[in-house]
């Protein structure tokens, strides 16, 4: 990455986006409706093969080869004990990414999955980890600063944490089928609360959940720090950079910022969680159509979180009460996408099988 010219890089990437290929989809749905079982009768598993084979344009999706990229940021907001635990957590965890004995390491595995460590802006030296190959550094800085008393970052800095995230995209590309995304940092569901107000246009207490497990009279004051903030920055939804730069995190620009790399490929990508699907929010503010490429995991136990995908038009394939980010639903999802991929290509319809179809 350094040294590498990125002027214009995200209006190039952003342009690259079209729709998923309508006539793919419409193959891949007469293919769907002669299987060998009922009409539609795996459901929602169904409805992900015709979009894998419409974002794909394959009526064999690949999806074997798997990387969940998980971007690591501090946030100056956190100074407002906005969560259960100190900042220097977030720095602590990714030595925990690092050494294997993360809920992501174990449930990469599950998943089949790469896990790429992307520290965005943590505050503190990772140098050690980057010089042993360990995590990858596409570093702003040492966390954002504090939303509920000025901007998170210059605007400036916003298109460059998209870009660092596009650039990820590009360079895993060739050897990726399916990305997925993953967070961490300490305060992080505080901006991503923010980002749901925005764009939601509801109010911070109807979108502000208790994070990393607060209780009621913390959630109310991290509330009245969501709302704060945007009183006081005043983020246009109909400008994706001047939320992201207003009330966001280096770490969300990243995961925007893949997003739109992986959508610009026509390769899907698996929004994982909350912090995750406030990327999602930005990549569709700057590119609506990113939303085609766009796979959510699961619903999280977040208060906001159904808002979110709602905004989005998107159904989660998972409901388990998860709030832990890291990329831990976008691997659980992963053996469901192959499932839909397999589902496509394996099964055989009535007039292969020389199965008699239902009764006209």
């Amino acid at each position: 990455m350094k040294g590498r010219n990125t002027v214009g890089l995200l209006e190039t990437t952003t342009a690259q986006i079209v729709p998923q290929d309508a006539s793919w989809r419409t193959t891949a749905r007469g293919r769907l409706e002669q299987l060998t079982m009922p009409y539609w009768a795996l459901g929602r598993l169904m409805d992900l093969a015709e979009d894998l084979a419409g974002i794909t344009r394959s009526m064999q999706p690949p999806v074997t080869r798997r990387v969940i990229v998980t971007m690591a940021s501090d946030h100056g907001v956190a100074a407002e004990g906005v969560s259960q635990y100190p900042q220097e957590v977030t720095a602590q965890m990714v030595h925990n990414f690092a050494q294997g004995g993360a809920g992501i390491n174990a449930l990469a595995q599950v998943g089949r999955a790469r896990l790429v460590v992307v520290d965005m802006g943590v505050l503190g030296d990772l140098s050690p980890l980057v010089r042993a190959g360990k995590i990858l550094s596409r570093r702003m800085g040492p966390g954002t600063r504090n939303i509920a008393h000025g901007p998170a970052m210059e605007r400036e800095e916003a298109v460059r944490c998209l870009e660092a995230g596009i650039m990820i995209a590009q360079e895993l590309g060739p050897s990726v089928d399916l990305f997925g995304t993953g967070d961490m940092g300490i305060g992080n569901t505080t901006p991503s609360s923010a980002i749901a107000a925005v764009f939601s246009g509801r109010p911070a207490i109807e979108v502000t959940g208790r994070g990393t497990g607060i209780d009621e009279a913390r959630l109310g004051w991290k509330s009245s720090i969501v709302q704060q903030a945007l009183d006081l920055n005043r983020p246009d939804p109909a400008d994706g950079l001047d939320v992201l730069a207003k009330v966001g995190g280096f770490e969300i620009g990243g995961i925007a910022g893949l997003i739109l790399g992986a959508a610009a490929q026509r390769k899907p990508v698996i929004v994982d969680g909350f912090i995750s699907t406030a990327g999602a929010l930005i990549a569709h503010a700057l590119a609506p159509g990113a939303a085609d490429y766009m796979i959510a995991a699961h619903r999280s136990a977040e208060r906001g979180h159904r808002l979110m995908l709602d905004y989005l038009g998107k159904h989660p394939l998972l409901d388990l009460d998860l709030r832990l980010g890291e990329g831990t639903g976008a691997a659980l999802a992963m053996p469901l996408i192959e499932a839909a991929a397999r589902l496509l290509s394996e099964v055989s319809t009535f007039a292969e099988a020389a199965v008699s179809e239902a009764a006209p």
